[in-house]
């Protein structure tokens, strides 16, 4: 049986197409649900590459779903089970195309922060440390190396971009200003409770989760839920256990294996990206496998 074609961009006709962002489309059903479709595409340094990666909007699927069962006694999900697939899809062959990649989800506000957990000494936060020995503003011990793990994870959370631009990190006061203390709190508390809990969970499975970043959302009462995706490579920093070790950037299960390819080529970071050599495409597909492998099993 061959495998299901890769998608990079979803077609229902009859649904109201909201928008597509870097990796999912969304659509409406109706005033309390939305489609969320997970397509195959990938960015890299905030720019999405002209082709697709095989299979990993599945991953990202079934990743995120583990995880926001696994999660629940923590926070609740946007995930809804009010109408199935078929209910919302009714053509076969339309469903067959965003089957294992599609979710239907509760319509929430979503809050205005990305809520970034870092366990480990990494990227943005290595070189924030090295040049003035604070990540994000929060003061961190003398003579921590890369890649090291921290004395307890750090909450850095930023404020979400346009598409095509970065996001800015900001501080825990800035989202008190955006969003009031006591939901900040809850934002906060719940993050760090997710990653403790997930990164405990995914190293006895040989998977170091570095860090992560978690979006959340209101409904009409005001309470909050996990939203968007959860704990996948794509939002996520994961390690393999066996080749960590401190001092240098370990490989790792997620897109930091295409950024890598992408630095040895001349192109300046901006759209249009790069094609991808069948074997970097392939590559990256078998690392998200993996890494799904690891946590969930088949």
């Amino acid at each position: 049986m061959n495998a299901p074609a890769a998608l990079y961009e979803s077609s229902l006709p009859h649904l109201k197409l909201l928008g597509r962002g870097k990796v999912r489309d969304m659509y409406e059903i109706d005033e309390k649900h939305l489609l969320i479709v997970t397509s195959d595409r990938m960015s890299a340094f905030d720019v999405i590459m002209p082709d697709p990666i095989p299979g990993k909007g599945r991953v990202l699927t079934r990743v995120s779903n583990f995880w926001f069962e696994k999660m629940r006694d923590i926070i609740p999900n946007h995930l809804s089970d009010d109408l199935t697939l078929a209910d919302v899809i009714p053509d076969p062959d339309l469903r067959a195309q965003v089957e294992g990649r599609a979710i239907i989800v509760k319509r929430l506000k979503p809050l205005p922060v990305e809520a970034i957990v870092r366990g480990y000494l990494i990227g943005s936060g290595w070189k924030d440390y090295q040049r003035c020995g604070a990540v994000c503003g929060i003061e961190l011990p003398a003579g921590l190396q890369q890649a090291q793990q921290l004395p307890q994870p750090i909450y850095t959370p930023s404020s979400k971009a346009e598409m095509g631009t970065h996001d800015e990190n900001i501080s825990f006061a800035d989202t008190v200003a955006l969003m009031g203390e006591e939901l900040a709190g809850k934002v906060r508390d719940a993050s760090l409770r997710l990653y403790s809990t997930a990164a405990e969970y995914a190293r006895a499975r040989g998977i170091i989760i570095a860090d992560t970043k978690f979006e959340f959302g209101l409904d009409e009462d005001g309470k909050l839920y996990l939203i968007d995706e959860a704990l996948t490579p794509d939002s996520s920093r994961f390690w393999p256990v066996e080749h960590y070790q401190v001092g240098i950037s370990p490989p790792s299960f997620d897109k930091q294996y295409l950024r890598d390819y992408l630095e040895t080529l001349d192109w300046n970071k901006t759209a249009p990206g790069p094609k991808l050599p069948e074997d970097v495409s392939r590559k990256c597909a078998e690392k998200y496998r993996e890494a799904e492998l690891k946590l969930i099993g088949n």
